[in-house]
């Protein structure tokens, strides 16, 4: 919690001086603070996929209060809806421009990812929604981390401004969940304190 919330902070600071790609990352570390653990290295997790299991966990302490489902359906007619249809945060996008797959591939692949998240919405189900909506943060993340954009670059302003709005919104509500669940018992952190 103590890494988290120092992220959190630090993405709250930049916020305030309108420095949005510097809030997507510091949301994403405080993100990664929650929810990332060492993990055996015989499982062979996927970084998307740990942070599937933990959105399950959170919904599952989450049950009784619905606030992941109330943050889901309020955000989706503005920056969820946005992120599901920006192809600049869709992987396949970026395979078919370095030539790994065609035009007409990446496209179907896109058009069935949107249809996946809209009968993910049409049942409700805030678990795929949220799922399908992080890995398409997560490929900005890649963007940014891995220096595939520039800082404040005129041609990832939409993706970035909406990543920022609803991470900051899902961020300290996950916060806030786990909190509020102290006896909940989470994997041992990646990279443990040690003196």
């Amino acid at each position: 919690m103590h890494r988290a919330l120092s992220w959190l902070g630090r993405a709250e600071q930049l916020a305030r001086e309108q420095d949005v790609d510097g809030q997507v990352i510091y949301l994403w570390i405080a993100f990664n603070s929650a929810y990332a653990a060492d993990i055996d290295d015989r499982v062979h997790l996927s970084e998307q996929g740990a942070f599937r299991t933990f959105i399950q966990a959170l919904l599952t302490l989450d049950a009784n209060r619905r606030r992941l489902d109330g943050l889901v359906w309020q955000e989706f007619s503005g920056s969820i809806r946005l992120l599901l249809d920006n192809h600049y945060v869709f992987q396949d996008f970026w395979a078919f421009h370095s030539g790994a797959i065609s035009e007409a591939s990446w496209k179907r692949s896109f058009e069935e990812s949107k249809a996946a998240a809209q009968k993910a919405l049409a049942d409700r189900n805030t678990e795929k929604v949220l799922s399908i909506v992080l890995s398409r943060i997560y490929i900005l993340r890649n963007q940014m981390v891995h220096g595939g954009a520039t800082w404040r670059g005129r041609v990832n302003r939409a993706q970035t401004r909406d990543a920022a709005a609803l991470l900051a919104k899902l961020v300290p509500l996950i916060i806030a969940i786990m909190m509020d669940n102290p006896q909940k018992v989470w994997a041992p952190p990646a990279y443990p304190v040690v003196e």
